[in-house]
């Protein structure tokens, strides 16, 4: 299926098991493939950042992150397949790594969160290969970011997961693609801190009807009011605007 174009963003028509065997395929080619979710978020980052949209778009993947562009994907005359959410997702593409033999490396949180983040992954796959882990906070630029990097290429990862929040991590990934020895990479959010427990994941069923939103807003309403109380409202205004410039209402 042809990808999606939701205000400028490319989202790629991926189900979860084409999304999987794509990873596979990239982490056996060590030519660092950028993996990237699109969601609400994101779209409404790229619509003022040409920098991150060019990112976005020039990924080797893209897929729907989120309910919210699944919805506004069906406003526009077009169905995505459901979500793929990193945050629940990670157990069973450990799982298949562990059988693939392929490694992952997590790069991303505070020291101390990452390191049990990695324990809890090795507890659960014992045969999973984790090449390594470093903590998010280091100068993203000069020698200790050189350092990071040396460190990542040491371990040559097949898969690498980088987790600074978004647009931080896209950026990294951008200016240091070129520098890195792996197969692919997956920006991840929060995702060391829901594996580690530092965060708490939605219930089943606030998940299962796109309300996640809500729960992360109960959870941290200082740091996400603005983007989920006025973000989500906008995206959906302009996902509308642009169903009728394109002439289908």
């Amino acid at each position: 299926m042809p990808d999606v174009s939701l205000l400028g963003v490319r989202v790629g028509w991926f189900d979860r098991g084409e999304l999987e065997q794509s990873i596979l395929a990239g982490a056996r080619t060590r030519s660092c493939k950028l993996y990237a979710y699109v969601n609400i978020h994101a779209v409404n980052i790229a619509t003022r950042d040409p920098r991150f949209r060019a990112i976005v778009n020039g990924a080797a993947v893209t897929y729907c992150d989120g309910a919210g562009v699944r919805l506004g994907s069906w406003v526009l005359g077009r169905r995505l397949p459901p979500r793929t959410v990193l945050t629940y997702w990670i157990w069973d593409l450990c799982r298949l790594l562990e059988e693939e033999g392929l490694s992952l490396y997590l790069l991303g949180g505070k020291e101390e969160v990452v390191r049990v983040a990695a324990g809890r992954l090795q507890s659960r796959f014992p045969r999973l290969k984790i090449a390594g882990w470093h903590h998010g906070y280091f100068a993203k630029e000069g020698e200790e970011n050189s350092k990071v990097v040396e460190e990542i290429n040491l371990r040559s990862p097949d898969v690498l997961f980088v987790g600074f929040g978004m647009p931080l991590q896209e950026y990294w990934i951008e200016e240091n693609k070129g520098s890195l020895n792996t197969g692919v990479v997956l920006p991840s959010g929060s995702m060391i801190d829901y594996v580690a427990g530092a965060k708490k994941s939605a219930p089943v069923w606030m998940g299962n009807h796109g309300l996640e939103w809500l729960y992360r807003l109960s959870k941290e309403p200082r740091r996400l009011w603005r983007r989920y109380l006025i973000g989500n409202p906008l995206f959906l205004f302009r996902v509308i605007a642009q169903r009728f410039r394109s002439g289908r209402i």
